[in-house]
């Protein structure tokens, strides 16, 4: 099976019921999705599957053949990805930063399909879980992406 992983094609051997996570960490050597929970609960493996925050510990990888994949360490060759990775640095949002990649993908999700959102829209889109409790200064990066 063939991946579209930040503009580049890989082909797998992965059996199709593989969980994305584990084949971008431990087949491609991207680290930077992280595991969390295991559940799609907390958000720390999101990625950006064609535009769309995707839990990547849920999702089998026949699910996303045929889809762009996007991680974390791609996301600043995006210019909205750019401009969130900006803010999150202005903003000084990560505080220990294990969950930040997925903060960070969700947030650049938002705001491709939301430019100007709206302080509801930033409350129902970043949902990920932070055991830092940096919800606050997650919510300025955004708006402070959404006015870049």
């Amino acid at each position: 099976m063939d991946l579209t992983i930040n503009g580049q094609t890989h082909r797998l051997d992965s059996e199709p019921d593989t969980p994305l996570l584990w084949v971008l960490r431990d087949e491609l050597g991207l680290t930077g999705t992280k595991y969390g929970c295991g559940l799609a609960q907390c958000g720390a493996c999101t990625v950006l599957v064609d535009g769309q925050p995707t839990r990547s510990c849920v999702t089998p990888v026949d699910a996303v053949a045929g889809s762009q994949i996007m991680t974390i360490e791609a996301v600043t060759q995006d210019p909205v990805g750019q401009k969130v990775v900006e803010a999150w640095v202005s903003q000084q949002v990560a505080q220990c930063g294990y969950c930040q990649s997925g903060q960070v993908m969700a947030a650049t999700g938002l705001l491709k399909q939301t430019p100007k959102p709206s302080d509801e829209d930033i409350a129902a889109a970043m949902v990920n879980l932070c055991r830092c409790g940096t919800y606050n200064a997650i919510a300025a990066a955004v708006r402070h992406a959404a006015q870049a």
